[in-house]
């Protein structure tokens, strides 16, 4: 019997991004439980990772195996060239076989960190015009946006909004700076990040009488600034490594065991490079494979301060004070979603003897900040759930009456 429905999921999944997986994670959960009989598979960057641990067939996003490495001989030079054209008929064809493909959050329509036009940006708009020329409704669900000033980006960024049949956003700004990029977004809404759809981990520390400090969880972060910042990008990443540790060094003369986190694969050097300047015991590196095992991670520290996206929305899932160093406007507006707008820190300028003075005011906060933390929750649950019906009335109009009356006879 055929299935309902044809979905493909898009994006760099499986790449070693824990938020990128994170998202799919949540969007699969969806499907399972609104669309079970519908057959799933994925255009992605690591087919192997998304097949082993998620169980769908996976298709590899770019022909040349060595796009994102930088290309300096004539031969990588030549590969590169004519993987452009060889996705053109791949995407095409993949987009071809599927009702709805879903581009389940991430920060798509943003150059927060550097990108290059021909890279991820040029596969979306494949992606985009290729579900406008066959019929197939493709989705950007809960994305992240941001002004782009390249312009090659900007006009690549444009047309694949244009070109999407539903769009939402994780943030108001992101959803503004659609609008200033010219896409009608009178019909775009927002919702939360997706990871926030994920399972929460258990609650954080009990309230009671006060004991010997927790553990401080501190997320970092392979920060070498934005797409303008190319020039200074060195500069920059060495001003931060040397805030964020002198951070976790005076985080350790006060006796607090400090653990790091990271969410993606080239965050390693930062985490060696701290335990190499510290050299302390109290300093541990956690071993973190996806959004439920960083949850569970800040789910035990008494407080957080990170840097990545989803190190911060691990955070506060799971109901603990955080702060931020933040990088890009996504984290001020995630930060303000949440009720902690006050404890922001400039990633860019690390002061480590400011940060200590926030973190805490951070600390004597807590008890109030973990109530904030829990109602902003359970509001982000409902706006999801939200989305998701809309979502199914959106994609899936055939099946959506059908589920609707199953789950009626049901209950």
């Amino acid at each position: 019997m055929r299935p309902l429905v044809r979905v493909g999921v898009f994006g760099l999944l499986g790449s070693g991004n824990l938020g990128n997986d994170g998202s799919l994670e949540a969007v699969l959960g969806y499907l399972r439980a609104e669309h079970p009989d519908a057959a799933v598979d994925a255009l992605c960057g690591g087919p192997e990772a998304v097949t082993a641990r998620y169980g769908i067939p996976a298709t590899r996003l770019h022909w040349y195996r060595g796009e994102y490495r930088t290309a300096s001989r004539a031969g990588a030079i030549a590969g590169k060239g004519l993987g452009k054209l060889v996705d053109i008929v791949r995407t095409a064809a993949w987009v071809r076989r599927h009702d709805v493909v879903i581009v389940p959050g991430m920060g798509v329509l943003e150059a927060t960190l550097p990108l290059r036009p021909w890279g991820f940006p040029y596969s979306l708009f494949l992606l985009c015009a290729s579900g406008r020329l066959f019929g197939t409704r493709v989705a950007l669900v809960s994305v992240g946006a941001d002004a782009i000033r390249n312009r090659p980006t900007r006009a690549l960024v444009r047309w694949s909004a244009r070109l999407a049949a539903y769009r939402s956003y994780r943030d108001a700004r992101s959803r503004d700076a659609m609008r200033a990029m010219g896409v009608d977004t009178a019909r775009d809404e927002v919702y939360p990040d997706l990871a926030f759809a994920l399972p929460a981990p258990r609650a954080g520390a009990p309230s009671g009488p006060p004991g010997p400090p927790g553990p401080v969880c501190v997320g970092v972060m392979a920060f070498h600034g934005g797409d303008d910042d190319r020039a200074r990008a060195e500069e920059i990443h060495r001003r931060y490594l040397d805030g964020t540790t002198r951070f976790v060094r005076a985080l350790v003369e006060d006796g607090r065991a400090v653990r790091l986190l990271t969410g993606d694969e080239c965050d390693a050097p930062v985490v060696a490079a701290i335990l190499d300047a510290v050299d302390s015991p109290l300093v541990s590196a956690a071993e973190a494979a996806s959004l439920a095992d960083l949850m569970k991670e800040t789910a035990a520290a008494d407080t957080v301060v990170a840097t990545r996206y989803h190190n911060l929305v691990c955070a506060l899932k799971a109901g603990t004070p955080t702060l931020a160093l933040s990088y890009a406007a996504k984290s001020d507006a995630l930060m303000d979603r949440m009720g902690l707008a006050t404890y922001c820190h400039p990633a860019r300028e690390v002061d480590a003897g400011r940060l200590l003075e926030q973190f805490r005011a951070l600390e004597q906060g807590a008890a109030e900040l973990r109530r904030t933390l829990t109602e902003r929750n359970l509001v982000a649950a409902r706006q999801l759930k939200d989305q998701f019906s809309e979502l199914t009335a959106a994609l899936f109009p055939a099946t959506d009456h059908d589920n609707a009356h199953a789950r009626q006879e049901a209950s």
